[in-house]
């Protein structure tokens, strides 16, 4: 059975302010991105032992725990690699090129992206669909309820209340602006270039 470990954040806790403040990187990571760890955890264990003694009584709970704590740490691990202090700018080579041509432009990505990030009651990602292969916008609640199968994130953005209520109140749009002063798309290209190798 696989044991999950939180990761360190590839930057110092106070490297993105004043976009997102060293108080903020601390509770998120150290608290809320731990609680999934730990949950993820938890729920492997139970199932393990509900195999062993066949009582399946908490199966159910702990499959859902399992999706839900997972995911949050998925995603919580691609939302830290999605930014750096040396962030801000626009994406680059295959990915920018990809952009251009299922969103039609980067700023058609942009504003799709940000109206997700609006709508969403949990991120708001940018996949690459495997199915279809091209590029989408994903408006994903709590960590995995609206994700898409066949799917694999290129760019994450958290957008529940803790990741920008101490900084920003209830104004999330200003956080999502922000977000895109510390974007680096070093992170998200290499996603990219790695899934179109896998499924084109």
């Amino acid at each position: 059975m696989s044991d999950y470990e939180l990761p360190p954040l590839p930057y110092d806790y106070d490297a993105l302010e004043p976009h997102i403040s060293e108080q903020v990187l601390t509770w998120h990571h150290d608290t809320h991105h731990q609680g999934y760890v730990n949950g993820w955890n938890s729920a492997e264990e139970t199932l393990a032992d509900n195999r062993e003694s066949g009582d399946y009584s908490s199966t159910a709970g702990a499959l859902g725990d399992v999706t839900h704590n997972g995911s949050g740490h998925i995603l919580h691990t691609l939302f830290w690699q999605s930014m750096s202090p040396e962030g801000g700018d626009e994406p680059s080579g295959a990915l920018a090129d990809r952009i251009e041509e299922d969103f039609g432009s980067y700023e058609g990505w942009k504003g799709e992206f940000e109206a997700a990030a609006s709508a969403a009651g949990g991120w708001a990602l940018l996949v690459y669909d495997s199915h279809s292969e091209q590029l989408r916008n994903v408006a994903v609640d709590k960590h995995d309820q609206g994700a898409l199968w066949g799917s694999h994130p290129i760019l994450a953005l958290d957008v529940w209340e803790h990741s920008y209520y101490y900084d920003y109140g209830p104004d999330r749009g200003d956080f999502v602006d922000n977000f895109f002063e510390v974007v680096d798309w070093e992170e998200p290209s290499a996603r990219f270039e790695q899934a179109v190798e896998r499924f084109e």
